[in-house]
């Protein structure tokens, strides 16, 4: 097992699949599944692509395997889109890790996941390990929002009773709880005039989301938040506009994101964003008095969830890291992930580390040793979902 689960980890780092380029890595899975014994009536991709309507090239993958023990159906689930910044990465071994070779992510997030539930099949399937019914999903476009979760039907998953979400670092991690997240976006109208001859006669677009921005900063609401017993985050990803250096800003867009445990904390430094833009759209005036002005819009990303202990799985999460001799940590993550959208809609699911480690970033790793230990997790899920 630890040799193919190392190879299926190596051979799915190499393949480019980046938000909405899933194709090549549908295509190896399914391909590995049906060579191991999945029949092709089990797997489908479902038409959450179509539905986004954002140019994605294929749905979400889904593989539903029959049980051998009549038992609640359970589904084990990883991403399988990667950040731009692993575009073009060759995994290479260095002592007991994976790194990029080269100035590329790694794609550890979620790759290590994929492979881990690719390995645990074909291990159930050769050795002939009893089961419960089993559904794989392998969904599209979560890097970017969390999108072929929040668009896949359960009917298409076979209505399982519970979740197990691959998406962490170690092996012992299970997640039981995470962040709302909200997007934003505010387009801002301000006046052009020539900058040199004129400059009076203009608004800057620019000078009234400078003026936002350190308001909202002063005001403790940007970045890391906490304001006594509440907390949060917030970021600007992107800003557009302008056209030429001698012409005053006349049009700007910004986005960015916010995160609270607590939705009404959310909805608080939401409305501290948007109270700021259009208060330093008031107060951003020309020679003659005119001003500038905000369309400020909003849209819930994800909810937040937390289980409790006493959720099935959660105990069965908590029994499989014993049974490999680990300590359980369950834990609340800062953050959003594809189990946000399965609890929404009424999918119990938890998330479990996979031996992955410094997302999104150049120095990006898979420890070995703990990616075997999480395929010897799911090993363990299967058999005591059975005896639970």
């Amino acid at each position: 097992m630890k040799e193919r689960a190392l190879q299926n980890l190596l051979e799915l780092l190499a393949i480019q699949g980046p938000t909405g380029r899933e194709r090549l890595v549908a295509e190896y899975l399914t391909k590995k599944l049906v060579a191991a014994g999945c029949k092709k009536s089990w797997i489908k991709h479902d038409d959450a692509h179509k539905r986004l309507g954002m140019g994605f090239e294929i749905g979400n993958l889904i593989v539903q395997i029959p049980g051998t023990v009549k038992a609640p159906r359970i589904m084990f689930s990883a991403h399988m889109d990667t950040v731009p910044l692993c575009r073009g990465a060759e995994p290479l071994i260095k002592g007991k890790r994976i790194i990029a070779k080269g100035k590329t992510g790694l794609g550890g997030d979620d790759r290590s996941g994929c492979s881990a539930i690719l390995t645990l099949a074909e291990t159930l399937l050769a050795e002939k390990t009893p089961r419960p019914p089993i559904t794989l999903l392998f969904p599209i476009a979560e890097e970017n929002g969390l999108h072929g979760s929040r668009m896949v039907r359960f009917s298409d998953l076979g209505n399982p009773a519970m979740g197990f979400n691959l998406d962490g670092q170690e092996p012992n991690e299970i997640v039981i709880g995470a962040m709302s997240a909200a997007r934003w976006q505010a387009t801002i109208t301000g006046i052009s005039s020539h900058a040199g001859l004129e400059p009076h006669k203009g608004v800057s677009a620019g000078l009234i989301a400078a003026k936002a921005i350190s308001t909202i900063s002063d005001k403790g609401y940007f970045g890391k938040i906490e304001k006594g017993n509440r907390c949060g985050t917030s970021n600007i990803g992107a800003i557009n506009g302008g056209e030429a250096s001698n012409q005053v800003m006349d049009h700007l867009i910004l986005t960015g994101e916010c995160r609270s445990h607590s939705q009404p904390f959310l909805e608080q430094i939401i409305r501290t964003y948007q109270n700021e833009f259009d208060r330093a759209a008031k107060t951003t005036q020309n020679s003659d008095g005119k001003t500038g002005n905000v369309i400020f819009k909003t849209e819930s990303a994800y909810r937040a969830f937390r289980l409790k202990k006493s959720e099935p799985c959660v105990q069965i999460a908590q029994k499989a890291v014993e049974q490999i001799g680990l300590k359980p940590n369950p834990l609340v993550m800062d953050a959003g992930l594809d189990a946000n959208n399965f609890n929404e809609k009424g999918l119990p699911t938890v998330t479990l580390g996979t031996g992955a480690h410094n997302f999104h970033q150049l120095s990006e790793y898979v420890l070995i040793d703990e990616y075997l230990k999480t395929c010897q997790v799911l090993q363990q899920i299967v058999s005591a979902s059975l005896a639970h």
